[in-house]
This record gives C-alpha cells, structure tokens and sequence, in this order.
C-alpha cells in the first residue's frame, strides 16, 4: 500500500504516513462511507422510481391507450421483475462492501498468551525510508567545502 498524498510505500497497520504524517484511516472510513451512502440511495431512488413507473404506466396504458387488463398485468409484472432484479443486485453488493471489513476482523484472531507461555515471534515488516530531498544537496556542498578556494 501506498501513501495518497507522498506516494511513500507503507508497512500495514500504520495510521499516519512515517514521511508526510497524513492520516491514512480517516480516508478509508470516509470512501467507505461515501460508497455505502451511495448504495444506500441508488437502492431507494430506483425502488421508488421503479414503483413510480410501474404504476403510472399502468394507469397510462388502461385510460389513453385502452388495453386489456392482461396487457397491463404483463407490463406491471415484467417492470417488478426488473426492478425487483436490480434492486436484488444493489443489496448483494452493499452486503459485499459492508461484509469486508467484518471479515478482516474475523479472519486475524488474536493470540492470547497465557503468563508462563512465550508469545510466537511477530513478523515485522517495515518500508524502507525513502530517500531524503536534500541528500544530492548536502554531498553537493560537502565536495565544495572540501576544494581548495582559488
């Protein structure tokens, strides 16, 4: 993973970036919420819109187009299915986005160690520091100080 604002190389776990202190968990709770905001309206706006339609046509085809009542059955049934697939589709993948962080919990259970037992070494993997921007600079100016003045 990397940083979104330095582009730094981050080790997991980390809540600010080590280079330029950006919060790293605020970002993610934010895209997050938005994403499920998102869902959340589409799923009302295309019920209701779906609703809307469904019935509005009904009355539409009965009274100025003067069809049979099989006709606008068929109608209303075939606009419910479609609706009723969509809205089926949104709610899985809502299901999917909420269920990923419930997911991470479960997958890493913690260790518990009891107070005569050792605990199993820790793997620790930390980003290498990235190259500072004054590094060229500071060599650069070493080299001058160490010529003889003219």
């Amino acid at each position: 993973m990397y940083c979104s604002a330095c582009g730094t190389p981050l080790a997991p776990g980390l809540s600010f970036c080590n280079r330029c202190g950006m919060s790293l968990k605020e970002r993610h709770e934010q895209k997050q919420t938005g994403a499920i905001t998102a869902f959340l309206t589409a799923i009302t706006l295309i019920g209701t819109i779906g609703l809307g339609i469904m019935l509005g046509g009904a009355l539409t085809l009965t009274n100025e187009a003067h069809l049979k009542e099989e006709l606008v059955g068929f109608f209303m049934l075939f606009t419910f299915l479609i609706v009723l697939i969509t809205e089926i589709l949104l709610v899985r993948q809502l299901s999917r986005l909420t269920g990923t962080n419930q997911a991470k919990a479960i997958d890493a259970p913690q260790q518990v160690a009891l107070p005569g037992e050792f605990r199993p070494p820790q793997p620790h993997s930390l980003a290498e520091p990235a190259p500072s921007v004054t590094e060229n600079t500071t060599r650069t100016l070493e080299y001058s100080r160490n010529e003889p003045s003219r």
